[in-house]
């Protein structure tokens, strides 16, 4: 089956192909777009955009959003992500961090798909640190700066194949698939 990514964001294109090609989906990228809604959790970012999308008559699609959560910075950037990183940048990130000891954050992802005209909306979730310094060439946005828990390499430092078998979207795509197993049985 065909689904459609609506992303900008070719790192996330690869893992959303990594993962549901083996699932039988052919995984083709759209150009369509939609006016993310200034919102408090990535939830409501996401069934905004599946609003948007769906009034247009855009079916069998799949989109995500996603965000760092730091601790001490009470949640920055959060739903904010794509936005600080733009402005920020890692080492802007870094700098907020400068002094602080309390270095814990987390990934979370939500993942909404409409197929067959049925909606799914999935999430996912990543516990870990923020690096003193960004390592790593793989991966995209934070990876270089985030080191899941159990691990001592950032994201950006591991293949694909194990980001997605511990991230908060490899997390949220097993959540998708488990929940697209329920719906057919």
């Amino acid at each position: 089956m065909k689904i459609y990514a609506v992303t900008s964001n070719q790192g996330k294109l690869r893992e959303f192909r990594s993962v549901l090609g083996p699932l039988g989906f052919e995984v083709e990228h759209s150009d369509e777009d939609c006016d993310e809604i200034q919102a408090d959790t990535l939830r409501e970012v996401v069934i905004g955009c599946l609003a948007q999308l769906k009034g247009r008559g855009i079916g069998d699609l799949i989109i995500d959003d996603s965000g760092l959560f730091i601790d001490a910075l009470k949640g920055f950037p959060g739903v904010y992500s794509a936005y600080a990183l733009k402005t920020l940048g890692l080492q802007g990130a870094l700098k907020l961090m400068e002094g602080v000891d309390d270095r814990g954050a987390r990934f979370e992802c939500c993942i909404g798909a409409t197929i067959g005209g049925e909606d799914i909306i999935v999430t996912g979730r990543c516990d870990g640190t923020i690096a003193l310094a960004p390592s790593g060439t793989e991966g995209f946005g934070f990876d270089p700066v985030f080191i899941p828990s159990g691990h001592s390499q950032t994201f950006a430092e591991i293949s694909i194949e194990e980001k997605n078998s511990i991230s908060h979207r490899g997390r949220a795509l097993q959540a998708f698939s488990d929940e697209l197993r329920r719906r057919k049985e």
